[in-house]
């Protein structure tokens, strides 16, 4: 996981924050492209194109599945 911030930092834009959540807001292959791993600075989860609900959920199984692997 990281956070909006963060991928802008790591992508040599430390300003652009905000318009890295407008990008992964406009995915329109949100699970290949893993955007619902981004979340906000404060440790919120932010928003997701296809519902906050479903954000949890993927990062639900996707540590259930680490937990299975240690």
């Amino acid at each position: 996981m990281t956070t909006y911030q963060g991928l802008a930092e790591a992508m040599g834009r430390p300003t652009a924050a905000r318009a890295v959540g407008n990008a992964l807001g406009r995915n329109p292959v949100g699970y290949l492209i893993p955007c619902h791993r981004v979340i906000r600075e404060s440790g919120e989860l932010g928003g997701y194109h296809w519902g906050l609900e479903r954000k949890v959920a993927m990062l639900g199984w996707e540590a259930s599945r680490n937990q299975e692997l240690e």
